[in-house]
């Protein structure tokens, strides 16, 4: 038929069209499972590539594959990873549980690029690439995969999310300096409570990433554990002795990472607990990016009837029906993924549970939903910080009318009064409308000198 070629594998015959890069597996994925729009993710792509670079690499040091053949599958390779071929790898999330189809994806692609490679170099091969007896040479999908989940995952965590994490601390670290002197109301129980330097108060969200970015970081050890060398089910069987050690090194050499190979197979193709781990760090992240731009949006709500402490850029009209109307929409894009990773980390955990015997076969949506959550965090941290944190101000006479307006002001009395009539002057203050100053002079319990020589907002921060 006139756009296809006949591919064939174990099953018979497949046509596939002329052009495509791929095979007779990876086309009966692509016809069996027309299940939603989410395709494997590219950074699952680019680790796969580099696995199977360092796969052939560590083959031909072993005599389990000529040299002129890892020639060409690592040229092939080094194709995939400077973005080339992106449409070789159509196969959706929701396969095999194992991802085996992609995987073979991977080898069709890099066999029959390989070959094609071969011939355009001159590169004699005594018989052709294959992709099971030549790029998967020594594997299997039950350890490639979960191998390639643990590459794409550290290196979005180290070369983007963190990255983008560090710029939002930078951006805080600016702030406090700019903020140095300001005094505030604080906030407990979305109530009024004692004063805040507002320095104090982004020293506080600057922690919130900082602390995330150190729970991130302990999570990468166990990411750097990989299962290659386990190959079906945990014994190595097919593989070469020392290939396991060899392809970690290999890795580590590529990426810069400190990869290294897990020395339980077993547990590595079963389990997915590192990546558990680590999501739950995304996780925390999330959590307490919600919790800034929360407060952002708060401090910045009015302009005129909320607390309006802050101004934050306008950039884009808020309604549609009314004019003037200028919304926190970078505060709301950020919780919306804050709530889609959380939204993730319970399917990552629910999926990581489900090893039955020697294999977890719901490895492709952990994948998908891990480096999701990795790229809507980093890109919306990046879009907040350059759209709505970097040119944050403080209203600083709105902020010292809250301040003085606070009826919890009066805690500074405590020491000279003590707490229960303390509690007296604010209720009196609050019933009568009046200040504290008054309410306590007409009780009684200081003068008018003694209440002005105690009572110094600004030195109770």
């Amino acid at each position: 038929m006139d756009g296809y070629r006949i591919e064939h594998d174990s099953m018979g015959e497949v046509r596939v069209p002329t052009d495509a890069l791929w095979g007779a597996q990876t086309q009966r994925s692509y016809q069996n499972f027309r299940i939603g729009t989410e395709t494997m993710p590219p950074e699952l792509i680019h680790a796969f590539a580099l696995v199977k670079k360092a796969a052939a690499q560590a083959n031909v040091e072993l005599g389990c594959l000529e040299p002129n053949a890892a020639t060409a599958i690592e040229a092939a390779c080094d194709e995939l990873l400077e973005g080339r071929h992106a449409n070789a790898f159509p196969l959706k999330v929701w396969q095999t549980g194992s991802g085996t189809q992609t995987n073979m994806n991977l080898n069709e692609v890099l066999a029959r690029r390989g070959n094609q490679i071969a011939g355009e170099r001159g590169l004699a091969l005594s018989v052709p690439l294959h992709p099971n007896d030549s790029v998967n040479r020594s594997q299997s999908s039950n350890d490639t995969f979960p191998t390639a989940l643990h590459v794409a995952a550290d290196l979005a965590v180290t070369q983007r999310l963190i990255p983008a994490a560090e710029r939002l601390v930078a951006t805080l670290a600016r702030l406090e300096r700019q903020n140095e002197g300001i005094v505030k109301c604080g906030r407990t129980h979305l109530q009024d409570a004692v004063p805040i330097a507002f320095s104090q108060e982004i020293f506080g969200w600057r922690g919130l990433v900082e602390s995330a970015v150190e729970e991130l970081r302990a999570s990468l050890p166990g990411l750097r554990r990989l299962a290659l060398g386990g190959t079906a089910v945990g014994t190595g069987l097919n593989a070469p002795a020392d290939f396991d050690r060899l392809v970690a090194a290999r890795l580590a050499e590529l990426t810069g990472e400190p990869f290294q190979t897990d020395p339980n197979k077993f547990h590595a193709l079963t389990a997915k607990d590192a990546v558990v781990f680590s999501h739950g760090a995304v996780k925390a992240l999330a959590a307490n990016l919600m919790k800034l731009a929360n407060d952002v949006r708060w401090l910045a709500s009015g302009p005129r009837l909320g607390l309006g402490e802050i101004s934050i850029p306008a950039n884009e009209p808020g309604s549609s029906i009314m004019p003037g109307k200028v919304n926190p929409t970078q505060c709301e894009a950020l919780t919306m993924v804050a709530v889609q990773v959380m939204g993730n980390d319970a399917a990552i955990g629910f999926a990581a549970s489900q090893g039955n015997f020697e294999l977890n076969v719901f490895m492709p949506v952990i994948a998908h939903d891990f480096l999701q959550s990795v790229r809507l965090l980093s890109d919306a941290m990046a879009s907040f910080d350059e759209h709505c944190l970097s040119g944050l101000k403080a209203n600083r006479e709105r902020m010292e009318r809250n301040l003085h307006d606070s009826l919890m002001l009066v805690t500074c009395l405590n020491p000279h009064i003590g707490y229960e009539r303390a509690a007296q002057v604010a209720h009196k203050a609050y019933e009568e409308g009046t200040s504290l100053r008054e309410a306590c002079v007409a009780l009684g319990f200081l003068s008018a000198e003694e209440f002005d020589r105690v009572f110094k907002p600004e030195e109770m921060v």
